[in-house]
Protein backbone atom coordinates (compact mmCIF):
# COMPACT_ATOMS: atom_id res chain seq x y z
CA UNK A 1 0.00 0.00 0.00
CA UNK A 2 1.17 3.45 -0.76
CA UNK A 3 0.18 6.79 0.89
CA UNK A 4 -2.66 8.59 -1.62
CA UNK A 5 -3.71 12.14 -1.88
CA UNK A 6 -5.02 13.98 0.81
CA UNK A 7 -8.74 13.98 -0.40
CA UNK A 8 -10.13 16.11 3.27
CA UNK A 9 -9.62 17.36 6.33
CA UNK A 10 -12.69 16.41 8.78
CA UNK A 11 -13.71 19.44 10.99
CA UNK A 12 -16.45 18.46 13.29
CA UNK A 13 -18.77 21.50 14.12
CA UNK A 14 -21.52 22.24 16.20
CA UNK A 15 -23.46 24.27 13.43
CA UNK A 16 -22.39 23.74 9.71
CA UNK A 17 -24.53 27.32 8.88
CA UNK A 18 -21.89 29.02 11.19
CA UNK A 19 -18.87 27.18 9.79
CA UNK A 20 -19.94 27.93 6.36
CA UNK A 21 -20.18 31.76 6.82
CA UNK A 22 -16.54 31.62 8.57
CA UNK A 23 -15.01 29.97 5.86
CA UNK A 24 -16.77 32.11 3.42
CA UNK A 25 -15.96 35.29 5.46
CA UNK A 26 -13.37 34.98 7.27
CA UNK A 27 -11.24 32.35 5.07
CA UNK A 28 -12.61 33.78 1.29
CA UNK A 29 -13.95 30.44 0.26
CA UNK A 30 -15.56 30.33 -2.71
CA UNK A 31 -16.78 27.03 -3.55
CA UNK A 32 -18.95 25.59 -0.59
CA UNK A 33 -20.95 22.53 -1.30
CA UNK A 34 -24.99 22.28 -0.16
CA UNK A 35 -24.62 20.33 3.09
CA UNK A 36 -26.31 16.67 3.02
CA UNK A 37 -27.33 14.84 5.59
CA UNK A 38 -25.66 11.01 5.75
CA UNK A 39 -28.01 9.45 8.55
CA UNK A 40 -25.62 5.87 8.00
CA UNK A 41 -22.97 7.46 9.84
CA UNK A 42 -25.00 9.86 12.00
CA UNK A 43 -23.76 13.43 10.53
CA UNK A 44 -24.38 16.26 8.09
CA UNK A 45 -21.89 17.11 5.74
CA UNK A 46 -20.96 20.24 4.07
CA UNK A 47 -17.46 20.22 1.55
CA UNK A 48 -15.46 23.18 1.27
CA UNK A 49 -13.03 23.56 -1.43
CA UNK A 50 -9.44 24.59 -1.29
CA UNK A 51 -7.23 25.03 -4.02
CA UNK A 52 -5.31 21.49 -3.16
CA UNK A 53 -7.90 19.17 -1.25
CA UNK A 54 -11.06 19.90 1.03
CA UNK A 55 -12.75 20.57 3.91
CA UNK A 56 -15.14 18.33 5.32
CA UNK A 57 -17.45 20.07 7.58
CA UNK A 58 -19.15 17.57 10.30
CA UNK A 59 -22.44 18.21 12.37
CA UNK A 60 -24.12 15.20 13.71
CA UNK A 61 -27.58 14.08 13.67
CA UNK A 62 -28.65 13.85 16.80
CA UNK A 63 -27.26 12.52 19.82
CA UNK A 64 -26.31 8.90 18.80
CA UNK A 65 -24.32 10.55 16.43
CA UNK A 66 -20.28 9.61 16.87
CA UNK A 67 -19.56 13.31 16.39
CA UNK A 68 -21.96 14.14 19.65
CA UNK A 69 -19.47 12.34 21.99
CA UNK A 70 -16.39 14.53 19.89
CA UNK A 71 -18.77 18.07 20.23
CA UNK A 72 -19.08 17.18 24.17
CA UNK A 73 -15.13 17.18 24.94
CA UNK A 74 -14.53 19.51 22.49
CA UNK A 75 -17.78 22.13 22.28
CA UNK A 76 -16.37 24.64 19.68
CA UNK A 77 -15.53 21.75 17.14
CA UNK A 78 -12.20 21.55 15.99
CA UNK A 79 -10.07 18.73 13.16
CA UNK A 80 -12.22 15.28 13.50
CA UNK A 81 -9.92 13.26 10.91
CA UNK A 82 -7.39 13.48 7.86
CA UNK A 83 -8.81 11.48 4.84
CA UNK A 84 -6.37 9.54 2.16
CA UNK A 85 -7.38 8.31 -0.65
CA UNK A 86 -6.14 4.47 -1.85
CA UNK A 87 -6.92 2.78 -5.32
CA UNK A 88 -8.21 -0.56 -3.67
CA UNK A 89 -10.23 -0.02 -0.29
CA UNK A 90 -10.02 -3.98 0.99
CA UNK A 91 -6.39 -4.53 -0.31
CA UNK A 92 -5.75 -1.09 1.90
CA UNK A 93 -7.81 -2.77 5.19
CA UNK A 94 -5.90 -5.94 4.40
CA UNK A 95 -2.71 -3.90 4.62
CA UNK A 96 -3.57 -2.29 7.84
CA UNK A 97 -4.82 -5.04 9.71
CA UNK A 98 -1.67 -7.05 8.56
CA UNK A 99 0.23 -4.16 10.30
CA UNK A 100 -1.27 -4.61 13.96
CA UNK A 101 -3.94 -1.43 13.01
CA UNK A 102 -7.29 -1.27 14.92
CA UNK A 103 -9.82 -0.68 11.53
CA UNK A 104 -12.54 0.78 12.98
CA UNK A 105 -15.43 -1.89 11.19
CA UNK A 106 -15.99 -3.01 7.90
CA UNK A 107 -15.44 -0.56 4.66
CA UNK A 108 -19.22 1.13 4.19
CA UNK A 109 -19.73 4.07 1.87
CA UNK A 110 -18.96 7.77 2.36
CA UNK A 111 -19.79 10.91 1.75
CA UNK A 112 -18.02 10.99 -1.85
CA UNK A 113 -20.08 7.70 -2.84
CA UNK A 114 -16.72 5.66 -2.62
CA UNK A 115 -16.02 2.90 0.02
CA UNK A 116 -14.02 4.25 3.39
CA UNK A 117 -12.90 2.75 6.96
CA UNK A 118 -11.40 4.11 9.69
CA UNK A 119 -8.20 3.58 11.44
CA UNK A 120 -7.55 3.84 15.06
CA UNK A 121 -5.99 7.21 16.36
CA UNK A 122 -3.41 4.36 18.52
CA UNK A 123 -2.60 3.38 15.24
CA UNK A 124 -1.74 6.70 13.15
CA UNK A 125 -0.06 8.93 15.13
CA UNK A 126 -2.75 10.06 17.37
CA UNK A 127 -5.09 11.46 14.52
CA UNK A 128 -7.98 9.09 13.72
CA UNK A 129 -7.54 8.62 9.47
CA UNK A 130 -10.52 7.61 7.17
CA UNK A 131 -8.95 5.68 4.18
CA UNK A 132 -11.28 5.57 1.50
CA UNK A 133 -11.01 4.71 -2.37
CA UNK A 134 -10.57 7.33 -4.89
CA UNK A 135 -13.66 8.75 -6.73
CA UNK A 136 -13.50 8.23 -10.30
CA UNK A 137 -13.66 11.47 -12.24
CA UNK A 138 -14.47 14.15 -10.39
CA UNK A 139 -16.69 13.59 -7.51
CA UNK A 140 -14.34 13.51 -4.62
CA UNK A 141 -13.25 17.34 -5.15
Amino acid sequence: MKLGRLNHVGVATPSIEASIAFYRDVMGATKIHDPFDLPAQGVKVCFVDTPNTQIELIEPLGESSPIHGFLAKNPAGGQHHLCYEVPDIHAAKAWFEAKGAKVLGEPRIGAHGTPIFFVHPKDMGGVLTEIMESPKGDAGH
